[in-house]
């Protein structure tokens, strides 16, 4: 990889390239080319054919590279960047105590700044697509956009619906809505949601007008179900009904709903999901620092039920999140059964690629290095220590990748990052700016922790 390509890849014309290997959904494969125009992935296939059938283009050689799909995070929230390490060690139900009030501190600068260093973590990590279960910050979500379009990363943009809080965020009923479902139809990059931060916070009027929008729009709706025991237990109270069962009941379930984080699931709304089509974001890491329980993945892909992979914010490093939903699920439930391989490296690679796509309602747009999909794509060099004595390469990608090891990423066939910077704008830039911002952030919002910072925990433990 040499300046030279970097200056071709660059610009908007077609250029056809051949890496060492194609990562396909049937697995690796050698001997393919790739070509690139417009945006898309024009053709991908046998490297002598497609070089026969664009005789005017001159290859562009990429040893010791793998081109793949860039990763899908099925769930973030990306004007949250600012709180980081406030919520570690937090008990886990911490949305009330810890995101709102922060939230609720930003300005348009300061939210705008959040969701690109947000965005910038993501694409250095080999997230091309993020998606994003709304904010509470109170400035337009068209700023939210604005970041990701800057940061030149692919969105699914939630506008949180909840109404059942006096002056919730959900003020403007359906009119709100549909016009959020319509401002960015088009957009080459942003790509409109509708988001209730969990059941309990809409009436049961929302819920079913989310869902029948969001289907009539081939939009997706974003809620947090079964997440923690005591949302559980409410909706018990409340209805009889745990949360999933609860959207079943009053026709919300269905293909337009991903459902975030599942981690309390039963066998009947396993069934339920099942049965319904409804799609899971599972969110491996956000279990592991938040105390949740682990979401049945394994068990779900068996059954065929939709599923991702999401960060929640925590770290945006596709290979890391991967490894993190293989581990989980040894930890959780192999272990205990004798499953060796949980899954294979292949399920969490898939999952966090072409079924994280269509989780999030893009499967016909990305996920996939295929001709006519959005050429979102990674090179990653295999040629280091961790990779380059492969036996196995979907496992190894698992279990031994990282981001050191992206060369670059590619969103809508346009070069966005280059060996952990982007491209068109300044990153370190953006990162000192930040900084500064989410001090003044933290300082004014009335952030409640019950938990100190790890430097007071350990004088208190040695102080006993």
């Amino acid at each position: 990889m040499n300046q030279p390509l970097r200056e071709l890849l660059d610009g908007t014309g077609p250029f056809l390239l051949l890496p060492d290997a194609v990562l396909l959904p049937e697995g690796p494969a050698e001997g393919m080319a790739v070509l690139v125009a417009d945006g898309s992935f024009a053709a991908v296939g046998d490297a002598a054919q497609v070089q026969l059938t664009h005789p005017r283009l001159d290859p562009i050689r990429l040893p010791g590279h793998l081109l793949m799909p860039g990763f899908v995070d099925a769930h973030h929230h990306l004007t949250q960047t600012f709180g980081s390490a406030l919520a570690y060690g937090e008990p886990s139900e911490i949305f009330r105590r810890v995101w709102v009030p922060l939230e609720g501190a930003l300005d348009e600068e300061s939210a705008y700044t959040a969701a690109k260093l947000a965005a910038l973590e993501a694409l250095r990590g080999g997230f091309t697509t993020v998606t994003d279960a709304g904010n509470r910050t109170g400035v337009d979500v068209d700023v939210v956009a604005r970041a990701a379009r800057d940061a030149g990363i692919r969105c699914v943009l939630g506008l949180v619906c909840d109404d059942v809080e006096p002056g919730g965020a959900g003020s403007g009923g359906a009119q709100r809505e549909e016009q959020h479902l319509a401002r960015y139809e088009g957009d080459a990059l942003v790509h409109a949601s509708l988001a209730v931060s969990i059941p309990e916070a809409a009436t049961t009027a929302t819920l079913r007008r989310t869902a029948c929008l969001a289907a009539e729009a081939g939009a997706i709706v974003q809620i947090h179900v079964n997440e923690h025991l005591a949302g559980v237990e409410r909706s018990l109270v409340r209805h009889g009904l745990r949360p999933l069962e609860h959207l079943h009941d009053i026709g919300a379930l269905g293909p337009q709903l991903l459902a975030a984080h599942a981690t309390l699931l039963t066998p009947r709304e396993l069934t339920l999901l099942a049965d319904t089509g409804t799609a899971v974001s599972y969110n491996p890491v956000a279990s592991a620092w938040k105390g949740n329980a682990v979401a049945p993945a394994a068990t779900m892909a068996e059954r065929g039920i939709r599923f991702g992979l999401g960060t929640d914010g925590t770290r945006g490093d596709g290979f890391r999140l991967t490894e993190a939903a293989e581990f989980a699920q040894r930890l959780a439930y192999g272990l205990a059964t004798g499953d060796s391989s949980c899954g294979a490296g292949w399920t969490w690679l898939e999952h966090a690629t072409r079924g994280g796509a269509d989780a999030v309602g893009l499967g016909a747009r990305t996920g996939t290095i295929a001709a006519g999909l959005a050429a979102d794509f990674l090179l990653v060099d295999v040629t280091n220590p961790e990779l380059a004595l492969s036996w196995d390469l979907p496992w190894e990608l698992v279990r031994r990748g990282n981001r050191d090891q992206i060369s670059a990423v590619f969103v809508a066939g346009r070069l966005r990052m280059w060996r952990g910077l982007p491209t068109g704008w300044d990153g370190p830039a953006l990162v000192r700016r930040a900084a500064g911002l989410a001090r003044a952030a933290v300082a004014r919002a009335p952030i409640t922790r019950a938990h100190p910072t790890s430097t007071t925990a350990r004088e208190r433990s040695t102080a006993r």
